[in-house]
Protein backbone atom coordinates (compact mmCIF):
# COMPACT_ATOMS: atom_id res chain seq x y z
CA UNK A 1 0.00 0.00 0.00
CA UNK A 2 1.11 3.50 -0.87
CA UNK A 3 2.60 6.26 2.06
CA UNK A 4 0.60 8.44 -0.03
CA UNK A 5 -2.92 6.20 0.92
CA UNK A 6 -2.25 5.98 4.40
CA UNK A 7 -2.06 10.03 4.49
CA UNK A 8 -5.19 10.12 2.94
CA UNK A 9 -6.71 7.47 5.17
CA UNK A 10 -10.62 8.27 6.25
CA UNK A 11 -11.22 8.47 9.94
CA UNK A 12 -14.29 6.20 9.66
CA UNK A 13 -13.75 3.00 7.77
CA UNK A 14 -17.04 0.99 6.81
CA UNK A 15 -15.72 -2.64 7.29
CA UNK A 16 -18.93 -3.59 5.56
CA UNK A 17 -18.10 -1.68 2.65
CA UNK A 18 -16.08 -2.56 -0.42
CA UNK A 19 -14.95 0.94 -1.28
CA UNK A 20 -14.32 2.64 2.02
CA UNK A 21 -12.58 -1.09 2.63
CA UNK A 22 -9.84 -0.29 -0.44
CA UNK A 23 -9.39 3.65 0.08
CA UNK A 24 -8.38 3.02 3.37
CA UNK A 25 -6.38 0.26 3.22
CA UNK A 26 -5.96 -0.70 -0.38
CA UNK A 27 -3.85 -3.73 -1.30
CA UNK A 28 -3.07 -4.89 1.84
CA UNK A 29 -6.52 -4.64 3.60
CA UNK A 30 -7.79 -7.04 1.07
CA UNK A 31 -4.89 -9.69 2.54
CA UNK A 32 -6.48 -9.15 6.06
CA UNK A 33 -10.16 -9.27 4.96
CA UNK A 34 -10.08 -12.14 3.09
CA UNK A 35 -7.54 -13.83 6.43
CA UNK A 36 -10.17 -13.05 8.86
CA UNK A 37 -13.38 -14.09 6.75
CA UNK A 38 -11.97 -17.78 5.87
CA UNK A 39 -9.52 -17.89 8.85
CA UNK A 40 -11.43 -16.42 12.14
CA UNK A 41 -15.17 -16.59 13.23
CA UNK A 42 -15.55 -13.57 14.01
CA UNK A 43 -14.96 -12.43 10.31
CA UNK A 44 -17.85 -14.17 8.69
CA UNK A 45 -19.61 -10.64 7.92
CA UNK A 46 -16.93 -9.19 5.86
CA UNK A 47 -17.61 -8.53 1.95
CA UNK A 48 -15.28 -10.80 0.38
CA UNK A 49 -17.20 -11.11 -2.74
CA UNK A 50 -17.87 -7.40 -3.59
CA UNK A 51 -14.25 -7.01 -2.05
CA UNK A 52 -12.37 -8.76 -4.53
CA UNK A 53 -14.90 -7.93 -7.54
CA UNK A 54 -14.59 -4.23 -6.61
CA UNK A 55 -10.56 -4.15 -6.23
CA UNK A 56 -10.59 -5.96 -9.76
CA UNK A 57 -12.89 -2.71 -10.89
CA UNK A 58 -10.53 -0.26 -9.32
CA UNK A 59 -7.03 -1.52 -10.95
CA UNK A 60 -8.59 -0.47 -14.48
CA UNK A 61 -6.22 2.23 -15.80
CA UNK A 62 -8.14 5.91 -15.70
CA UNK A 63 -11.04 4.68 -13.09
CA UNK A 64 -12.09 7.61 -11.65
CA UNK A 65 -12.82 5.87 -7.97
CA UNK A 66 -11.92 6.95 -4.68
CA UNK A 67 -9.19 4.51 -4.76
CA UNK A 68 -6.89 3.10 -8.30
CA UNK A 69 -5.04 0.08 -7.18
CA UNK A 70 -2.26 -2.56 -8.80
CA UNK A 71 -3.35 -5.45 -10.40
CA UNK A 72 -0.66 -7.30 -9.33
CA UNK A 73 -0.50 -6.16 -5.84
CA UNK A 74 -4.76 -7.05 -5.94
CA UNK A 75 -4.03 -10.67 -6.74
CA UNK A 76 -0.98 -11.52 -4.56
CA UNK A 77 -2.51 -10.18 -1.56
CA UNK A 78 -6.08 -11.75 -2.52
CA UNK A 79 -4.69 -15.12 -2.98
CA UNK A 80 -2.03 -15.05 0.05
CA UNK A 81 -4.86 -13.74 2.34
CA UNK A 82 -7.51 -16.18 1.39
CA UNK A 83 -4.84 -19.41 1.66
CA UNK A 84 -3.28 -18.12 4.45
CA UNK A 85 -7.09 -17.48 6.38
CA UNK A 86 -8.16 -20.72 5.15
CA UNK A 87 -5.06 -22.96 6.71
CA UNK A 88 -5.00 -20.82 9.85
CA UNK A 89 -9.24 -21.76 10.88
CA UNK A 90 -8.17 -25.82 9.71
CA UNK A 91 -5.94 -25.36 12.30
CA UNK A 92 -7.41 -23.53 14.58
CA UNK A 93 -10.12 -26.43 14.19
CA UNK A 94 -7.81 -28.99 14.34
CA UNK A 95 -6.04 -28.23 17.46
CA UNK A 96 -9.38 -27.00 19.63
CA UNK A 97 -12.16 -27.85 17.57
CA UNK A 98 -13.21 -31.35 19.41
CA UNK A 99 -12.60 -30.20 22.79
CA UNK A 100 -14.18 -26.78 22.00
CA UNK A 101 -17.76 -29.15 20.74
CA UNK A 102 -17.39 -31.22 23.65
CA UNK A 103 -17.68 -28.32 26.23
CA UNK A 104 -19.98 -26.18 24.31
CA UNK A 105 -23.63 -26.21 25.45
CA UNK A 106 -24.77 -23.82 22.42
CA UNK A 107 -26.94 -26.33 20.19
CA UNK A 108 -26.15 -23.76 16.90
CA UNK A 109 -22.65 -24.79 16.99
CA UNK A 110 -23.32 -28.47 17.37
CA UNK A 111 -26.26 -28.01 14.48
CA UNK A 112 -23.32 -26.09 12.50
CA UNK A 113 -20.76 -29.26 13.19
CA UNK A 114 -22.95 -31.54 12.03
CA UNK A 115 -24.35 -29.55 9.39
CA UNK A 116 -20.73 -29.30 8.23
CA UNK A 117 -19.90 -33.04 8.52
CA UNK A 118 -23.22 -33.80 6.46
CA UNK A 119 -21.71 -31.85 3.59
CA UNK A 120 -18.56 -33.06 3.46
CA UNK A 121 -20.00 -36.64 3.52
CA UNK A 122 -22.55 -35.77 0.77
CA UNK A 123 -20.36 -33.65 -1.55
CA UNK A 124 -17.06 -35.24 -0.38
CA UNK A 125 -14.38 -33.29 0.92
CA UNK A 126 -12.58 -32.42 -2.26
CA UNK A 127 -15.77 -30.72 -3.40
CA UNK A 128 -17.19 -29.23 -0.66
CA UNK A 129 -13.88 -27.40 0.49
CA UNK A 130 -13.60 -26.02 -3.27
CA UNK A 131 -17.49 -24.89 -3.05
CA UNK A 132 -17.45 -23.24 -0.07
CA UNK A 133 -14.95 -20.80 -1.39
CA UNK A 134 -17.66 -19.32 -2.86
CA UNK A 135 -20.73 -18.84 -0.36
CA UNK A 136 -20.96 -16.52 2.23
CA UNK A 137 -20.75 -17.94 5.74
CA UNK A 138 -19.91 -21.66 4.74
CA UNK A 139 -16.50 -20.51 3.09
CA UNK A 140 -15.67 -18.69 6.94
CA UNK A 141 -17.13 -21.99 8.97
CA UNK A 142 -16.13 -24.91 6.91
CA UNK A 143 -12.83 -24.75 7.75
CA UNK A 144 -12.58 -24.47 11.39
CA UNK A 145 -14.66 -27.14 11.18
CA UNK A 146 -13.39 -29.21 8.69
CA UNK A 147 -9.94 -29.36 10.90
CA UNK A 148 -12.26 -29.81 13.88
CA UNK A 149 -13.85 -33.34 11.67
CA UNK A 150 -10.36 -34.52 10.91
CA UNK A 151 -9.94 -33.63 7.48
CA UNK A 152 -6.89 -35.00 6.25
CA UNK A 153 -4.53 -32.30 6.34
CA UNK A 154 -2.22 -32.80 2.76
CA UNK A 155 -6.51 -33.20 1.24
CA UNK A 156 -7.73 -30.08 2.58
CA UNK A 157 -4.29 -28.32 1.62
CA UNK A 158 -5.05 -29.53 -1.96
CA UNK A 159 -8.00 -28.07 -2.35
CA UNK A 160 -8.52 -24.92 -0.45
CA UNK A 161 -5.41 -23.61 -2.45
CA UNK A 162 -7.41 -24.30 -5.57
CA UNK A 163 -10.82 -23.13 -4.57
CA UNK A 164 -9.28 -20.33 -2.89
CA UNK A 165 -7.48 -19.53 -6.52
CA UNK A 166 -9.96 -19.85 -8.56
CA UNK A 167 -12.13 -17.64 -6.49
CA UNK A 168 -9.96 -14.91 -5.92
CA UNK A 169 -8.58 -14.97 -8.98
CA UNK A 170 -11.92 -15.46 -10.64
CA UNK A 171 -13.47 -12.23 -8.77
CA UNK A 172 -10.63 -9.53 -9.12
CA UNK A 173 -10.63 -10.87 -13.25
CA UNK A 174 -14.05 -10.29 -13.62
CA UNK A 175 -14.18 -7.12 -12.13
CA UNK A 176 -10.76 -5.51 -13.96
CA UNK A 177 -12.61 -6.95 -17.47
CA UNK A 178 -16.04 -5.53 -16.61
CA UNK A 179 -14.27 -2.25 -15.64
CA UNK A 180 -12.05 -2.54 -19.14
CA UNK A 181 -15.13 -3.10 -21.06
CA UNK A 182 -17.73 -0.60 -19.61
CA UNK A 183 -16.36 3.19 -19.62
CA UNK A 184 -16.83 5.34 -16.08
CA UNK A 185 -17.98 1.65 -14.85
CA UNK A 186 -17.20 3.00 -11.28
CA UNK A 187 -20.39 5.42 -11.55
CA UNK A 188 -22.70 2.41 -11.20
CA UNK A 189 -20.10 0.97 -8.07
CA UNK A 190 -23.33 0.46 -5.58
CA UNK A 191 -25.63 -1.64 -7.96
CA UNK A 192 -22.61 -3.74 -8.77
CA UNK A 193 -21.91 -4.51 -5.81
CA UNK A 194 -25.41 -5.32 -4.76
CA UNK A 195 -26.35 -7.75 -7.65
CA UNK A 196 -22.51 -8.96 -6.62
CA UNK A 197 -24.08 -9.96 -2.73
CA UNK A 198 -27.20 -11.34 -4.15
CA UNK A 199 -25.81 -13.58 -6.64
CA UNK A 200 -23.29 -14.93 -3.71
CA UNK A 201 -26.36 -15.52 -1.71
CA UNK A 202 -28.16 -17.40 -4.10
CA UNK A 203 -26.35 -20.68 -2.90
CA UNK A 204 -26.72 -20.27 0.69
CA UNK A 205 -30.16 -19.42 0.58
CA UNK A 206 -30.49 -22.73 -2.22
CA UNK A 207 -29.25 -25.16 0.59
CA UNK A 208 -31.36 -23.47 3.46
CA UNK A 209 -34.33 -23.88 1.31
CA UNK A 210 -33.25 -27.83 0.28
CA UNK A 211 -32.40 -28.29 4.07
CA UNK A 212 -36.13 -27.26 5.66
CA UNK A 213 -37.49 -29.17 2.77
CA UNK A 214 -35.70 -32.22 3.98
CA UNK A 215 -36.79 -31.94 7.58
CA UNK A 216 -40.67 -31.32 7.08
CA UNK A 217 -40.68 -34.02 5.18
CA UNK A 218 -39.62 -37.07 7.04
CA UNK A 219 -42.78 -38.65 7.47
CA UNK A 220 -43.00 -39.00 4.07
CA UNK A 221 -39.53 -40.48 3.76
CA UNK A 222 -39.74 -43.22 6.51
CA UNK A 223 -43.33 -44.22 5.07
CA UNK A 224 -41.86 -44.59 1.76
CA UNK A 225 -38.61 -46.69 3.42
CA UNK A 226 -41.23 -49.00 5.37
CA UNK A 227 -43.33 -49.58 2.36
CA UNK A 228 -40.19 -50.81 0.71
CA UNK A 229 -38.73 -52.46 2.96
CA UNK A 230 -42.45 -54.45 3.67
CA UNK A 231 -42.10 -55.08 -0.12
CA UNK A 232 -39.16 -56.45 0.11
CA UNK A 233 -40.30 -59.04 3.22
CA UNK A 234 -43.11 -59.97 1.46
CA UNK A 235 -41.38 -60.87 -1.84
CA UNK A 236 -40.53 -64.14 -0.18
CA UNK A 237 -43.45 -65.32 0.44
CA UNK A 238 -44.73 -64.52 -2.96
CA UNK A 239 -41.90 -66.04 -4.28
CA UNK A 240 -43.03 -69.47 -2.71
Amino acid sequence: MDVSALATMPQAVNLLDAGSLLSAFGALGIAFVLFAETGLLVGFFLPGDSLLFTAGLLCVSGANGTAHLSLPQVLIASVLGALLGAQTGYWIGRRGGRALLARSRARKLHEGAARAEELLDRYGHAKAIVLARFVPVVRTVLNPLAGALNVPARLFTLWQVLGGVVWTVGLVLAGYALGSSVPNVDRYLLPIIAVIVIISLIPLALEVLRSRRASASPAGTGAAGSGAAGSVSESPEEAR
